[in-house]
């Protein structure tokens, strides 16, 4: 399947409605909604470098791309949804589980990003995979530091997620305020 400008318009439409939604069932604020976008566009457009240095050690390519990474549009919704949408959910499980439940969903990043990376390299055909598992653990890995690392620009821009108005209180905090 060849990514034409009008399907990758179309999927950047989708990717920032969905960002949109993901914000006001979020509740997140402006701080928080603008440091998720501002992480996740900085990453993903940080991973073109991680595509073009895999493509240089032959684990994974963009063959409807004459450059050594993905077009351009794919880095900009992806860092839209997968960047600050994923990312302000995370914000939420962070502020509820905390460092638990940010380690956990970094693991299961690290499984179900390469398997929607497979499965769409299988089914559409715009990413093509070495054969092995180095690209498989090199793609979990991508995912596993992306992730991380949009949480981290987050935290930098706009605080910790329990340290932000919306976050949860313990119960004795809560009879004691009382």
């Amino acid at each position: 399947m060849k990514m034409t400008t009008g399907l990758l318009l179309l999927g950047n439409g989708v990717a920032l409605s969905l960002l949109f939604v993901t914000a006001y069932l979020t509740r997140a604020t402006l701080r928080r909604f603008l440091a998720a976008t501002i992480a996740g566009l900085t990453v993903s457009f940080l991973m073109a470098g991680v595509d073009a240095l895999a493509r240089d050690l032959g684990w994974w390519r963009y063959p409807g791309s004459t450059t050594p990474y993905a077009p351009v549009l794919m880095y900009l919704a992806a860092g839209l949804w997968y960047g600050a949408g994923v990312a302000l959910i995370v914000w939420r499980v962070t502020r509820r589980f905390g460092r638990r439940g940010l380690a956990a969903f970094l693991g299961i990043a690290g499984i179900l990003g390469p398997a929607r990376d497979y499965a769409g390299a299988a089914v559409t055909g715009v990413i093509v995979f070495a054969p092995g598992i180095v690209p498989l653990l090199a793609d979990a890995l991508c995912w596993i530091a992306g992730m991380a690392a949009i949480q981290g620009l987050m935290r930098l821009i706009a605080g910790p997620a329990r340290g932000d108005r919306l976050a949860r209180t313990s119960p004795a905090a809560s009879v004691a305020r009382a």
